[in-house]
């Protein structure tokens, strides 16, 4: 295996327990229900709720994975290290990080979309991509700040999404005890397909409101007591954020029509508006933050795990660079803003959300396997440990979910591989070119 490149100064160890918890709250819960509830409406009817809990169930299975290999090799690079420890293959390895490292940034692209949409017109009538790509270099400023004080944004945000969601929730049950809502609503399948087929498909579509917990993999060289800490706050973020939104795809299609919500691009704000005393604009300022805080985190992760890559020189050496003030990795944030900027100004929200999804299922099939083979491989301080059966069972739900997507959620996936491909292959031309050791073969 190639060594990291121990040449320039490590990541600052900074992360606390509460702000993981937050980190990975903040990631998993917000910005994809904010956006993204009304497509599910429209594939599962009113049986939103049943399509979280099936996502939740999926989503838990693979964090198991991921808490015993972040506590077993806390490093940055988080599934790409994994990859490298369990197939001795630095092609591999490359391929499972860049698919990681491609869906945070498609997802930040997607974000950025989510953001200028309906929330953000509510205020400012600016053309979307424009504003996109402003909104994409402010979180990188952010994330060029500092890690710290990144989470410290973070914190914040993750409280006024997280209140933006209770509030929903709350002037959803106003409504249901008023008589207003119709509850059978919220237990109405599809008419045009099977329960079971529209539960899938649309949990396709939850399954991104989840994704985010693995970012926080690549937080693992920054968080103190990493074995001790990472498993209570995955497994605690997780399941704040699956009870919030179940009861979130219980009262929107109780309150609002499954059919209203999917045509709208802020489907949240139509339980608001139907509540009648709050207003509209104040929720969609607590929209745009949530859709904020979720891109500040995605971009987060993609620049770390750009970093590490770079450091076990799967990627070209600038990208390992750290910012000598700051100790952030600033040529990788700078790169990864700009391939972002890229897919906001050429893609669909819908497709770039579908598209993250079937990349990280590369990345859990990879970690769920790897899981397996590095048992045998053991360390010298304690860790969590999976029972056997739930990386089986895990694998198992990442193929299900694989035969959901679409042929143009697989053709943007390829292209983006093929481009990370070709970029690998000339890395690894350079370190041969270049002097000291050649890198693994």
């Amino acid at each position: 295996m190639a060594s990291p490149d121990t040449r320039s100064p490590g990541l600052r160890r900074a992360v606390t327990g509460p702000l993981l918890y937050l980190f990975i709250l903040g990631d998993v819960l917000g910005a994809g229900v904010y956006a993204l509830i009304g497509e599910m409406a429209g594939v599962a009817g009113g049986l939103v709720w049943l399509s979280f809990a099936v996502a939740l169930a999926m989503a838990l299975l693979t964090a198991f994975s991921y808490a015993e290999l972040v506590t077993k090799y806390p490093q940055a690079g988080g599934s790409a290290v994994y990859a490298e420890k369990a197939f001795r293959s630095p092609l591999v390895a490359f391929l499972v990080g860049f698919s990681m490292l491609s869906a945070g940034v498609v997802s930040a692209a997607g974000l950025s979309l989510a953001f200028t949409g309906e929330y953000l017109t509510a205020f400012l009538d600016v053309p979307q991509v424009p504003a996109a790509l402003v909104f994409l270099l402010v979180v990188a400023l952010v994330n060029a700040w500092g890690i710290k004080e990144s989470l410290r944004a973070n914190v914040v945000m993750t409280v006024i999404e997280s209140a933006g969601l209770v509030l929903v929730i709350v002037l959803g049950a106003w409504v249901i005890g008023r008589g207003d809502a119709d509850l059978g609503g919220a237990f109405t399948p599809p008419e045009d397909t099977t329960v079971g087929l529209a539960v899938l498909g649309s949990a396709l579509v939850a399954f991104y409101s989840f994704v985010g917990f693995e970012t926080s993999a690549n937080l693992a060289e920054e968080v103190r007591d990493v074995s001790r800490v990472y498993p209570r706050a995955l497994f605690g973020a997780l399941a704040t954020a699956g009870v919030v939104y179940m009861l979130l795809g219980f009262v929107a299609p109780a309150v609002v029509a499954p059919s209203e919500l999917a045509g709208s691009s802020g489907p949240l704000l139509e339980v608001v508006r139907a509540a009648g005393f709050v207003a509209p604009d104040l929720f969609a300022v607590v929209a745009l933050v949530a859709v904020a805080n979720g891109a500040l985190l995605t971009m987060i992760m993609a620049s770390r795990l750009t970093y590490g890559m770079a450091r076990l020189r799967l990627l070209p050496a600038p990208l390992g660079r750290v910012l000598p003030r700051r100790r952030t990795p600033g040529v990788a944030i700078a790169v990864t803003t700009a391939l972002a900027a890229l897919l906001a100004a050429t893609g669909e929200l819908v497709d770039l959300a579908s598209t993250v999804v079937l990349l990280l299922l590369f990345v859990f099939l990879s970690t769920n396997v790897a899981v397996l083979v590095l048992r045998r491989d053991h360390v010298d301080h304690d860790h969590f440990r999976s029972p056997t059966v739930v990386p089986v069972l895990a694998l198992g739900s990442c193929l299900v979910l694989l035969t959901q997507q679409e042929a143009q959620h697989w053709a943007l996936a390829g292209l983006l591989l093929a481009v990370g491909a070709a970029v690998h292959l000339a890395t690894r031309w350079t370190a041969r070119r270049a002097p000291g050791p050649p890198p693994s073969r």
